[in-house]
């Protein structure tokens, strides 16, 4: 097997033959970055046995493994080294998102990468690195907004590590993060963000439930947040097209920065209502207290509007796992409006057909 450092050099180098000079030193710190997360893991068997753990860490540890373990071999995944290894970070996040838009649009600004493709935000290991270039977009006159993440995949190029930012999650919740992001190396299309995080939340979905057929209450439980979070985002996205028909209408410039700012309240006044609906749940709060501007609501994008599609999938595909990922991955051949055409008849009742 070539060496995970080999094999991440070579790839920064042969993308940078393509990319022009003001390029550069994007990639050289994404390079530094990833370097930097594999050169610090630690092979968690010998955590494990070591004996030095806390043991709330210990215990979760142990499910990863678990749980890993159980998503490779119901994917069928081979030669996978990936979270077999523990990163201890010293930061709340792993890497910092930038995004941006226009002050009065909700068309977000998209980067394109070699491997990715292209996508509506940009990556920093550094959150200072984030916030000033964040600044130069502001600079030029576009709402922005640095959002951290605790976790991501590289698809199954490197062997990617279980992550101190992991850690604040619960059993269930660790979990379900383990097989969404396993299931991104089965079958990931470049350039359908919608696609991809629908089919990896469906197989997350899937695989959990099947975890989890013997603790019904966790299962239940799993699903309350499910519920919580779409009642959520339907909050936002609602908020988000009442911006999109401001934008778009006949209305001065100024009146609309005016009905921005009147949307703005709108949407804090709904959200103290959802939080008493939810019995004072607080898990947004951090989120509602960061200005909502435009380029904050475009990082709740309608990424999982096809999953209900990849579950009638699933279930015409008599709940094998082995079949449904084949029938994914024969759509993930059309073209994306087909595609995306194909999982909405199937959500609508519609039989699957190749």
């Amino acid at each position: 097997m070539v060496p995970a450092s080999l094999k991440f050099s070579s790839l920064v180098l042969t993308a940078a033959l393509f990319l022009s000079g003001c390029e550069l030193p994007y990639y050289w710190q994404a390079a530094q970055g990833q370097w930097q997360i594999l050169k610090q893991r630690q092979p968690i068997t010998e955590l494990l046995q070591s004996g030095n753990l806390p043991e709330s860490q210990r215990l979760k540890l142990e499910t990863a493994m678990a749980a890993r373990q159980f998503a490779v071999e119901q994917l069928q995944l081979k030669n996978n080294d990936s979270y077999l290894r523990y990163v201890e970070l010293d930061r709340e996040y792993v890497v910092w998102n930038v995004f941006a838009t226009p002050d009065l649009s909700m068309d977000s600004k998209t980067w394109c990468y070699p491997i990715a493709g292209c996508v509506s935000y940009r990556g920093y290991f550094n959150k200072q690195d984030a916030v000033e270039y964040a600044a130069t977009l502001s600079a030029k006159g576009f709402d922005t907004y640095v959002g951290g993440v605790d976790a991501y995949s590289t698809l199954g190029w490197f062997e990617d590590a279980i992550l101190s930012t992991f850690m604040k999650r619960d059993a269930t919740a660790l979990s379900a993060l383990l097989f969404h992001e396993l299931a991104h190396q089965t079958l990931y299309v470049k350039g359908d963000t919608v696609f991809n995080e629908s089919y990896a939340s469906s197989v997350e979905r899937i695989l959990l439930e099947m975890w989890l057929q013997d603790q019904p209450q966790k299962w239940q439980q799993y699903l309350q947040s499910k519920h919580r979070h779409s009642a959520f985002l339907e909050l936002v996205l609602s908020n988000r097209e009442q911006r999109q028909a401001l934008f778009q209408s006949d209305l001065s410039e100024e009146e609309k920065r005016e009905g921005k700012q009147n949307l703005i309240v709108q949407l804090e006044n709904d959200y103290e209502q959802f939080e008493q609906h939810w019995h004072g749940f607080q898990g947004y709060r951090r989120w509602m207290q960061s200005g909502l501007n435009n380029a904050q609501l475009s990082t709740v994008a309608t990424y999982y509007d096809l999953v209900p599609g990849f579950l009638a999938l699933y279930e015409q595909s008599q709940h094998n796992l082995g079949t449904f990922i084949q029938r994914c991955r024969e759509l993930a051949k059309l073209d994306p409006e087909q595609r995306k055409q194909k999982l909405i008849q199937l959500e609508n009742g519609g039989l699957y057909s190749n």
